[in-house]
């Protein structure tokens, strides 16, 4: 056998257990746009929320430090937490690895300056049913779902979250 089939079949075995440890992850009902999105305030997870969500157009967004396309989509989340955080926008980022080392790992080497939070017990990953990686929630002032994003496709998925997010920051200035 050829060192490249070798790292082909590793590689396709590896794929496939992380599709089964996602999948045995979903579990709660499929959340999509005009749901109210899980209090967060009610999961038990590692590390300190920001103290006041009500109001804040808010991007959530589940990730492991394995996830090439998560560590991809760090930058762009650390450019929208920057440009749009003074007008409301909180950017929250939900960890899933096992091994809380691995997560602080990854920061270490991908520093940013938006709240990142673990979920080690599953129970929000589980109620909000995530089955790729990275998936994103972007919440409105009010709570509710307005985007659902699977995956993350580079400059594509960037500029998508940017017109889903000014445009909900805009909404809530002209509400006010």
């Amino acid at each position: 056998m050829n060192t490249l089939h070798v790292r082909k079949s590793l590689l396709a075995g590896a794929l496939a257990l992380g599709l089964c440890g996602l999948s045995a992850l979903a579990g709660g009902k499929t959340i999509k746009v005009g749901d109210d999105f899980p209090d967060l305030n009610t999961f038990s997870l590692e590390g300190k929320l920001p103290a006041d969500l009500k109001g804040k157009v808010i991007l959530v967004d589940f990730w492991a430090s394995w996830c090439g396309p998560c560590k991809d989509s760090f930058p762009v989340m650390e450019e929208l937490q920057k440009t749009y955080g003074e007008k409301g926008l909180v950017v929250l980022a939900v960890n899933l690895d096992e091994e809380k080392s691995a997560m602080d790992d990854f920061l270490k080497q991908n520093k940013v300056s938006f709240t990142v939070v673990r979920d080690a017990s599953k129970k929000l990953v589980s109620a909000v049913n995530i089955s790729s990686m990275p998936s994103s929630f972007i919440l409105g002032p009010d709570g509710k779902v307005a985007a659902v994003h699977k995956g993350f496709h580079g400059k594509e998925t960037g500029k998508q979250y940017a017109r889903e997010i000014s445009d909900l920051l805009s909404k809530n200035v002209a509400a006010k």
